[in-house]
């Protein structure tokens, strides 16, 4: 199974054979994993991989329902999908991203943030439409007091836990493929920046039992990003197109002050009035007051530092813009011809003095007395 086309061979494990067929390599590994489920000496190992663990079965009023926590061998299961995303990744940029680049013939700069906004817009619809779909099942939308009650949240559903999952392996993901697709340099610090704070975030809401809060700020973020994305999608499509990017500076800055309030509703005030605010690792239980400040201040100073930049940028955007503006009125009167001076009879062409009408003008005779 080929996910790229072979121009030219390379020596078996370098350093491009390796770019070239890393796809090709992941999906072996992962069938391997797969063979290992049809017989039973491999079956309980390869189980790890595949499918959640840490399942419990508690009863209900609604019957009998299997609730997962977290543990140590979840790290089997991210790293399992952390390879099919990479299957998934050469997938989409096989056969979506490079036909259509193909097409719009960008240069090589452009052509990589087009690979990039590509991949992401993809990314956060996939994972807004699911995050909306786990809010609105679970009841978080219609009662958003479930988003702190009955903390700590340490049992989760099915879909929840396999969200988070798969959340951490996209993003860790995100760290080969720096390699894979060889990113230059000076993009590497600012792709580890965004890449860093998913996960931080990500692993923060998994391990402190704040999965519920989490969900409602991955969704919030993810719709934001998604937004800025396809904004830049259009752009290199028609550079004409401006207003998605106006659109979305709005809702970039709507989505920063939700999340804020929402921290501290939920976090600030929802936790705090809970009665048991002992620290308690067994249990999941991580309500105390420094826990709480901890996150506040990691969840603020990152809105504080999205929102800096944000308007950073846009004032530097202005500036360029009125510099621009000034540059061309300049470069428009400097181009206006200079207006030939007239007289009263006629102006003055080669050296010669015309009429109006063209015709050089004569003096009158005088009459003979």
């Amino acid at each position: 199974m080929a996910f790229r086309r072979r121009n030219k061979s390379y020596p078996f494990f370098s350093q491009e054979f390796l770019i070239q067929n890393h796809a090709d390599i992941v999906f072996s590994l992962v069938i391997f994993i797969l063979i290992g489920l049809m017989f039973e000496a491999t079956a309980k190992t390869a189980i790890l991989f595949i499918q959640p663990q840490y399942n419990v079965s508690t009863l209900t009023p609604d019957g009998e329902v299997t609730l997962y926590h977290y543990g140590w061998k979840d790290c089997a299961t991210v790293l399992f999908y952390l390879f099919i995303t990479i299957i998934l990744h050469a997938v989409v940029q096989e056969y979506i991203l490079d036909k259509i680049n193909r097409r719009l013939h960008l240069s090589k700069s452009k052509n990589t943030k087009f690979n990039e906004s590509g991949q992401l817009c993809v990314f956060y619809l996939v994972s807004s439409l699911w995050s909306f779909y786990i809010l609105a099942t679970e009841g978080y939308i219609l009662h958003p007091s479930n988003l702190w009650e009955n903390y700590p949240h340490s049992h989760l559903r099915f879909q929840v836990k396999f969200f988070y999952l798969t959340q951490l392996a996209y993003w860790f993901h995100a760290l080969p493929e720096l390699y894979f697709q060889k990113v230059r340099k000076e993009e590497i610090p600012r792709r580890l920046q965004y890449i860093s704070l998913y996960l931080s975030h990500i692993l923060a809401a998994y391990l402190l039992n704040l999965t519920r809060v989490g969900l409602v700020l991955l969704f919030l973020q993810y719709l934001s990003e998604m937004g800025f994305h396809l904004s830049r999608l259009i752009y290199f499509i028609d550079e004409t197109h401006h207003k998605m990017f106006e659109l979305w500076s709005v809702g970039f800055v709507l989505t920063r002050m939700v999340t804020l309030t929402l921290m501290f509703l939920a976090v600030g005030f929802g936790l705090a009035r809970s009665e048991n605010q002992t620290l308690d690792w067994e249990a999941g239980n991580f309500n105390t007051l420094s826990i709480r400040l901890l996150v506040l201040f990691l969840v603020c100073s990152t809105q504080s530092w999205l929102l800096w930049k944000f308007f950073r940028f846009q004032l530097r955007r202005t500036r360029e813009y009125r510099l621009e503006q000034a540059r061309k009125r300049a470069a428009a009167k400097q181009q206006t011809p200079r207006a030939l001076k007239r007289d009263s009879v006629g102006h003055h062409e080669n050296g010669v003095l015309k009429a109006e009408n063209g015709t050089s003008p004569r003096l009158k005779k005088l009459k003979a007395p």
